[in-house]
C-alpha cells in the first residue's frame, strides 16, 4: 500500500480516514484508499456530466463561451455535472434551461467521454454525456456560466479553442456529422 502523502493522485484528496478520523489512511491505487486501522475502504468515482449539441435551422452548433473559470472565454458547449439524485436527462434539462433560458422538446444520447475538470486545485475526474438536443425556441440569450453564444458550421470549429478533452472529442464527432 502506498501511503496517502506519497501518492500524487490523493495528495490533493483525504488525508484522513472519513469512517474513525485516522491519519493512517493510504492510496491502494489512484482510485482506491484503505484506513490502516479500521479497515474502512474508499473510491473515487468519476462524476457525471452532460454536454447538449443544439443546431439551428442552417445545421450550426451552439457553442458557448465561458463566463467563470476554469478557462474563463473558452469555448465550450452547454451543460454541466449532473447533481446528486438526478437523471442525465433531468440535469441536461436543467443545464440548458439554466445557461440558455429554452426547454429541450427532444434529446438522444449520442458518445460519451472521460475527462479531467481540474477546479480550486482539486482534478474531479468526469464521465461526459453528450445528447443531441432539439429545444422549443432559438436560443438568442445567455445565463449562468454562459458568457456568450456563437453558432458554428462545422467546418468553422476550432477543436484548439476548446480547453476540455472531452468536449474535444464530442466537437470533432460534431464535425464528422453526428
Amino acid at each position: 500500500m502506498t501511503n496517502i502523502n506519497e501518492s500524487s493522485e490523493a495528495r490533493n484528496f483525504l488525508r484522513h480516514c472519513p469512517h474513525c478520523g485516522s491519519s493512517d489512511f493510504r492510496a491502494v491505487s489512484f482510485k482506491e484508499f484503505k484506513c490502516g486501522d479500521c479497515g474502512f475502504n474508499f473510491f473515487v468515482n468519476s462524476a457525471a456530466a452532460v454536454v447538449a449539441i443544439i443546431r439551428d435551422g442552417e445545421g450550426r452548433t451552439l457553442f458557448t463561451r465561458r463566463a467563470r473559470n476554469p478557462f474563463k472565454g473558452w469555448l465550450d458547449l452547454p451543460g454541466g455535472f449532473v447533481d446528486p439524485g438526478e437523471s442525465a436527462e433531468t440535469a441536461l434539462n436543467r443545464e440548458v434551461e439554466e445557461e440558455l433560458g429554452v426547454k429541450i422538446v427532444s434529446s438522444r444520447y449520442v458518445c460519451s467521454f472521460p475527462n479531467e475538470y481540474v477546479f480550486s486545485g482539486y482534478k474531479v475526474r468526469t464521465t461526459d454525456l453528450a445528447f443531441v438536443c432539439e429545444v422549443e425556441t432559438i436560443p438568442t440569450k445567455c445565463s449562468d456560466d454562459v458568457a456568450e453564444i456563437e453558432w458554428r458550421r462545422a467546418e468553422e470549429i476550432n477543436l484548439d479553442d476548446i480547453p476540455f478533452d472531452s468536449i474535444r472529442r464530442i466537437a470533432a464527432r460534431v464535425k464528422e456529422g453526428i
